[in-house]
């Protein structure tokens, strides 16, 4: 069943995907969340639909104020995190693995647009936003809805809800780094996988930033640092000490959240995924993600 036709509902559908994950960084949550919003659509009469004006301004109005109330449960649920928490990361759609019983491919979540406002340093520096400065700039900034719609979602005034999207503004811009070009990140991140797999400490500190940032999330469920790693040769050190404690594990190259990342696959099952940001052609941060919950879509049934 469908809002007011089958193309439009499915449009509809995939907009809201793509608006959840973004505000939620959980491809699970996304779903939640729209599973929701349909549900209290469907909740109201026929006439009742027949009189909203705009049933895709509708649905987006309910997905942002539902997003926005699970933002200010998530941040006391974080607390109790095992570890850090990191986004779940998400596959290329050419690359995507079913993630459902019975093989089917996973839907809509193969349909989330793979950009910028996805790369897992942009997720990371959302996860540092006050909920109503994240909600206000993805809406405005990301999918372009006015400020006077914003304020319906956020229940401020417009003129707020411009301070807060040019308060997130400033922190993204903060956080930037030059853009570096996608054949040499891929070329970096492949020279990662070649000195991990050779447990060549000097390569990995040449190929990291001196500063650089290395964050686990395993949330309880995989083993995983409990604080990040900082430094260099102490990555390096890391990476390198557990080369050889898996020896069956394979490192294959895949594109995560749209820019080059790792996987990591034992007996062909998915057991982490490693996303990359790169600076000044050094390696600057990597999140590895081992939590089995956020390795759904990468994951054969």
């Amino acid at each position: 069943m469908t809002i007011r036709s089958k193309s439009a509902g499915l449009s509809e559908r995939r907009q809201l995907i793509n608006l959840a994950y973004r505000l939620l960084g959980s491809l699970a949550d996304a779903e939640d969340v729209v599973q929701e919003t349909y549900a209290r659509w469907y909740a109201m009469s026929p006439q009742q639909r027949e009189a909203i004006e705009s049933p895709g301004g509708w649905l987006t109005k309910v997905a942002g104020r539902i997003c926005l109330d699970l933002l200010g449960s998530a941040r006391a649920r974080r607390e109790r995190y095992v570890g850090e928490w990191i986004p779940e990361p998400l596959p290329d759609r050419t690359e995507w693995i079913s993630g459902r019983p019975g093989g089917g491919t996973a839907d809509p979540a193969d349909r989330v647009t793979l950009d910028e406002s996805v790369n897992m340093a942009f997720l990371v520096v959302l996860e540092s936003m006050t909920p109503a400065e994240r909600v206000a700039f993805i809406l405005h900034d990301v999918f372009r809805y006015s400020f006077a719609e914003v304020a319906e979602i956020v229940g401020r005034t417009p003129a707020a809800c411009r301070k807060l999207a040019s308060s997130a503004r400033r922190r993204i811009r903060d956080s930037q780094t030059p853009a570096t070009p996608a054949a040499q990140r891929a070329d970096l991140v492949r020279a990662f996988k070649q000195a991990w797999q050779a447990g060549d400490i000097h390569a990995l500190i040449g190929l990291l930033d001196p500063d650089a940032t290395a964050t686990g999330d395993g949330g309880g469920h995989a083993t995983a640092v409990l604080h990040p790693v900082q430094g260099a040769e102490q990555i390096a050190r890391f990476f390198a000490d557990r080369a050889g404690e898996t020896p069956n594990v394979e490192i294959v190259e895949r594109t995560v959240n749209g820019q080059p990342g790792l996987v990591a696959q034992l007996d062909g099952v998915t057991v982490s995924v490693l996303a990359f940001d790169i600076a000044d052609n050094r390696i600057k941060h990597i999140w590895a993600i081992l939590n089995p919950n956020k390795l759904r879509p990468w994951t054969t049934s």
